[in-house]
């Protein structure tokens, strides 16, 4: 017979397991992006070898924090105790989910920004400064998904979920999901921002202040559907809802399902749309403030999805009984 300490077991190192197995996915593919780039450019530039070799080490260094975050909550997941009963069981699993899907996007948003730091390097090696400057910027907006995942992760672990009752199981996966998959689309997103800023820096060095701006204001705008799936989680996490009512079950991990998911399109969405007004600056100054407005209506539009998401997640939690 299966005891309930070895289901634990079971559901906490599989936690682990996706933490560290997707929370390096992204890491990995984005610390490629900026070797890609390191090395055309040192091919184009062998005179810049030095500045463009160090801009790619840091860019990569930025990237890999995903992971270590992830890498963290896989390392306390396999040496914290056995859980006592079911519900901190799957809140162990969730707390895998949360940051193992949560790395994928800032992993890979992060190493876009390592990229175009790399190629505006070889452009003009002579302020390379200035683009790594504005590299670690833009690297550290887009890890703030993986920051929410991971305050998510951290409060799954280590908060206490007496009990085994089904309603409280939906909940706490549902928590995961929600901020897991609602991380991926803003930390892409952002990192398409921060990518196509820096390039245009590459190529109009004067215009790094306008290219700056742009990055910043259209990498708030895409953090938008995760801080809605971070809202999601934490009403799962606190909504004190107990029994073994199959349909509360199923609504509260559907609800995180739903945010979660319906976070990503509008994440990467809203990204494109600030990597679109970037190179329009770099291309035409002049143009900066129609399409600094063009570029935040175009976001505000992309943002209409995860609202609808939000919506059903809250119909989800609070009315269906």
């Amino acid at each position: 017979m299966v005891e309930v300490g070895d289901w634990g077991n079971f559901l906490k190192f599989l936690g682990a397991g996706i933490a560290i197995g997707l929370g390096g996915l992204g890491s990995g593919i984005g610390m490629g992006f900026s070797a890609e780039d390191g090395v055309k450019g040192i091919s184009i530039q062998p005179g810049a070898n030095n500045e463009i070799f160090k801009t790619m080490l840091i860019g990569q260094a930025g990237t890999g924090s995903a992971s270590i975050f992830a890498l963290v909550i896989a390392i306390i997941l396999v040496f914290i105790g056995t859980p006592s009963d079911l519900n901190q069981a799957f809140a162990y699993l969730s707390a895998g989910i949360a940051i193992g899907l949560g790395g994928l996007g800032s992993g890979y948003g992060a190493g876009l920004a390592g990229k175009a730091a790399c190629e505006a390097a070889a452009r003009q090696p002579r302020f390379n400064n200035t683009f790594l400057a504005n590299m670690l910027v833009g690297q550290a907006v887009v890890q703030t998904p993986i920051i929410f995942a991971l305050v998510v992760s951290l409060i799954l672990i280590f908060m206490s979920f007496p009990g085994g009752d089904l309603i409280t199981i939906g909940a706490l996966l549902g928590a995961g999901i929600s901020i897991g998959l609602g991380s991926i689309g803003s930390g892409i997103g952002t990192g398409m921002a921060a990518e196509d800023a820096i390039k245009g820096m590459g190529k109009k060095i004067e215009e790094s202040g306008n290219l700056l701006k742009i990055m910043l204001l259209g990498q708030a705008v895409a953090q938008t559907p995760t801080i809605f799936a971070l809202l999601v989680s934490f009403i799962l996490l606190f909504i004190g809802d107990k029994g073994n009512d199959l349909v509360r079950f199923v609504a509260m991990l559907s609800a995180g399902i739903a945010m979660g998911a319906g976070a990503i399109g509008p994440g990467i969405g809203s990204g494109s749309a600030a990597q679109g007004a970037a190179k329009g600056v770099s291309e035409n100054p002049e143009a900066t403030p129609v399409v600094m407005r063009t570029m935040l209506l175009g976001q505000a539009v992309a943002q209409s999805t995860s609202t609808y998401a939000l919506v059903i997640a809250f119909i989800l939690i609070f009315v269906v009984k």
